[in-house]
């Protein structure tokens, strides 16, 4: 009971009807059945959903653009901050949306380079506990945030029709990973993903070479859905030359 009054609670501040839920509520899945799902299950469902929610209708009104990933360490005194700052500059001046985490480092970057030049910048931030201390950049001109990371990784892929990872760890391969994964699987559009800083990114290559193309874990041709590159030229000649109606990044 005390769980369940809880959730009602939360329920509460984000605006959902609490008086009129039942024990167990019906919720329809999208195919012929309906789950039952009781008590704090329904709110904490309808918490998922509205954090997916409040992202997409943000992103509504944002033209696709490149989402830039990379790590929440670094500053602008190092190479691959400096080369995310110029990538975003210039993907805005060639008229490119530029999507992030919102965050410090890498996603601070492209932020700033985009905001600099006067483009749109989006930063789909994450709310983390107190003890991470990680503040979002303030270069992002739109944006929202998450209470979930599978809420926002939704968005940061919906926001795209191209994608960008400058290194990182377990957060930035991560989302290289679930990417890599909706393209191998045919559960998104084909959209160029691009691995910037070939010194760190042939190492990755490597490990999924040796140990998972060699052990029969990948297809032939997994390793061919990213390119691997340290020329930024060169990602924003591929977004300059894709159809300007063409629709990615929508799960499917």
């Amino acid at each position: 009971m005390a769980q369940e009054k809880r959730e009602k609670e939360r329920g509460k501040k984000l605006g959902f009807d609490t008086k009129s839920v039942r024990k167990t509520q019906m919720i329809y899945d999208g195919g012929d059945a309906t789950v039952a799902l009781k008590g704090s299950e329904y709110f904490r469902a309808k918490r998922y959903a509205a954090d997916i929610n409040r992202g997409l209708k943000v992103l509504e009104n944002v033209n696709q653009g490149v989402t830039i990933f990379g790590s929440r360490f670094g500053d602008e005194t190092q190479p691959d901050y400096q080369h995310a700052r110029l990538l975003g500059q210039m993907l805005a001046r060639s008229g490119h949306t530029v999507v992030t985490g919102g965050g410090p480092g890498i996603m601070e970057a492209a932020n700033r380079g985009a905001f600099e030049a006067g483009g749109v910048s989006v930063g789909l931030k994450i709310q983390l506990p107190k003890e991470f201390d990680e503040k979002p950049n303030d270069y992002a001109n739109v944006d929202v945030t998450f209470q979930y990371f599978f809420a926002r990784k939704i968005a940061l892929v919906n926001a795209s029709k191209c994608f960008v990872f400058f290194p990182g760890g377990f957060g930035t391969l991560d989302e290289l990973t679930e990417i890599l994964v909706l393209q191998q699987e045919k559960k998104m559009p084909p959209a160029p993903i691009f691995l910037v800083d070939s010194a760190f990114w042939n190492k990755f290559h490597q490990f999924m070479e040796d140990a998972l193309e060699r052990s029969g874990y990948l297809n032939s041709g997994d390793l061919s859905i990213f390119k691997i590159t340290d020329d930024i030229r060169e990602v924003v000649d591929a977004v300059n030359n894709m159809p300007s109606n063409l629709i990615t990044g929508h799960i499917g």
